[in-house]
């Protein structure tokens, strides 16, 4: 399992990207939502959409979760 966090503010297009702990593109801590601990990236783009209508998985560190 890993910890998994939101980010705050959204890409260009729109996106809020959901990133693992020690992703180098993580979020700086007043920029992203801890989500919690999961299994998979599924799990953690299923709970940002509590936050977001607009979620998608960041393309390094959960990329079966990213969309182009």
């Amino acid at each position: 399992m890993a910890n998994y966090y939101v980010n705050k503010n959204a890409q260009s297009n729109g996106d809020h990207e959901v990133h693992k702990s020690g992703c180098y593109w993580l979020p700086k801590v007043e920029n992203r939502i801890y989500l919690g601990e999961f299994h998979n990236c599924k799990e953690a783009v299923r709970e940002a959409k509590e936050y977001y209508s607009q979620v998608n998985g960041c393309k390094y560190c959960s990329g079966e979760c990213h969309t182009s």
